[in-house]
C-alpha cells in the first residue's frame, strides 16, 4: 500500500484524477472538437444511438451524462431506467434549443440537471427562416421543379416583394427578433405575440406586441412560428387563424397567405394547413419541422405550394460547433461538481 501511494504520488496527479472521471454518451452526434475537449479533461466518451428498447433497457445507467438532439426520446420510462441507487445519469444535454424530448419532470423527480444550447444555433435558424419567406414569395421551389421537368414558366411565376407586407411572429425570443431585423430591413412591418416577452424589447425593436393570437392572424400576411410545441400551442395554428388571414398585404398588393415553421412541428395543424392550400387561403407553406419526424411520407409533398426541409434550421456548420463547444463546457462543468447556472430545472 505505502509503495502505491508513493507511486501515485510521484506522478501527475491531474492527470491521474482525469482518468477516473466521468462517463458520457452522446447519442445523436456531436461536433469532433466538443467531444475532444471533453475526453481531455478526463471523461469517456461513447457516440453511439441507441435504440428505443436498449434505452428502456436501462444502457444510459452507465453514465452519468448523455447529450441528445431530437432523434433520441428521453421519456419518463427511459429516464426511470438511467438510474439507480449506486450510479445513473446525473446530466442530460440537448445539443439544439427545443426540450420536448425529454420529460424535464421526470429528470428533475431524479436528481438530473437538463441544460439546453438555445444561443448556438440562433444564427443559423434565422436565415433560414427568411429563406423559407423569400422562396415563398418568389416561387423558387416550384419554379426549380417546372425547369427540372423541362418547363420554362416565366409567365407564370409572378411572385411579390416581402416589402409592404406584414410579418407576424408567433413567440418573439431571440430567433423571432433576429428575424425580425432583417424582415424590417426588408421594408415588412412586424407583429407578434408573445406573452413571456415585455413590452419594452419589442417596442425597442420598432415591433407591434399583441396581446392575443388571433388578431396576429387578422393582420398579417405572412406569419412565422417561433415558439415552443407544449399542450398550450399544440395545433396553435388550426383552419379557424388561417382563415382569419388577409391575403391582402399593407401595401394593397394581392400577395397571398405565407406560414412558415422552423421552431417545431405540431404547433401548425398540418391536416388543416393542407385544407387552406387546396381552398386558396393559404398560397404557401414552409416547413422545416413536421410532427411525425422523420417525414418520410406526408400528403404536403404532394402540392406544389408546400416546400419543406427536414429539419435543418441548426444545421449549419458554425451553429454545429458553437452548440459543440458550449453542450461540452455545461458536461464538464457538471461533472466537475457545479451546476450550470442556465440549466433548465
Amino acid at each position: 500500500m505505502l509503495r502505491l501511494i508513493s507511486y501515485i504520488s510521484n506522478i501527475d496527479w491531474v492527470s491521474y484524477t482525469r482518468r477516473v472521471m466521468g462517463r458520457v454518451a452522446v447519442t445523436d452526434g456531436m461536433d469532433e472538437k466538443a467531444i475532444e475537449m471533453i475526453t481531455d479533461n478526463g471523461h469517456d466518451v461513447v457516440v453511439k444511438h441507441y435504440t428505443e428498447e436498449e434505452l428502456l433497457s436501462g444502457v444510459l445507467a452507465d453514465f452519468d451524462a448523455v447529450v441528445v438532439r431530437s432523434a433520441t426520446k428521453l421519456t419518463r420510462d427511459v429516464i426511470n431506467s438511467s438510474v439507480n441507487k449506486e450510479t445513473g445519469l446525473k446530466f442530460i444535454g440537448r445539443a439544439g434549443v427545443g426540450v420536448d424530448n425529454i420529460d424535464i419532470e421526470a429528470a428533475t423527480e431524479n436528481s438530473i440537471v437538463v441544460c439546453n444550447t438555445p444561443r448556438a444555433s440562433t444564427k443559423s435558424v434565422v436565415e433560414m427562416t427568411i429563406a423559407h419567406l423569400l422562396a415563398s414569395c418568389r416561387n423558387i421551389t416550384t419554379a426549380d421543379r417546372r425547369l427540372r421537368d423541362g418547363v420554362w414558366a416565366k409567365k407564370e411565376l409572378v411572385g411579390t416583394e416581402l416589402s409592404g407586407k406584414s410579418l407576424g411572429l408567433i413567440g418573439y425570443g431571440r430567433i423571432a427578433q433576429g428575424v425580425g431585423n432583417i424582415a424590417k430591413a426588408l421594408g415588412m412591418d412586424l407583429h407578434a405575440y408573445d406573452p413571456y416577452v415585455p413590452k419594452e424589447i419589442a417596442k425597442r425593436n420598432n415591433c407591434k406586441l399583441h396581446n392575443d393570437v388571433d388578431s396576429i392572424f387578422r393582420m398579417c400576411t405572412h406569419v412565422s412560428i417561433h415558439c415552443n410545441l407544449t399542450e398550450e400551442t399544440y395545433h396553435l395554428v388550426n383552419s379557424s387563424r388561417i382563415n382569419l388571414m388577409p391575403g391582402v398585404g399593407d401595401d394593397g398588393i394581392h400577395c397571398g397567405n405565407h406560414l412558415v415553421n422552423c421552431a417545431r412541428g405540431g404547433i401548425i395543424d398540418e391536416t388543416a394547413a393542407l385544407e387552406a392550400i387546396k381552398s386558396g387561403q393559404l398560397s404557401s407553406l414552409a416547413l422545416d419541422v413536421f410532427e411525425i419526424e422523420p417525414a418520410t411520407s406526408n400528403p404536403l409533398f404532394d402540392n406544389e405550394n408546400f416546400h419543406g426541409t427536414p429539419h435543418i434550421g441548426a444545421a449549419t456548420k458554425e451553429a454545429q460547433a458553437r452548440i459543440g463547444i458550449e453542450m461540452a463546457s455545461l458536461v464538464i462543468e457538471t461533472l466537475n461538481g457545479n451546476k450550470p447556472k442556465t440549466s433548465l430545472n
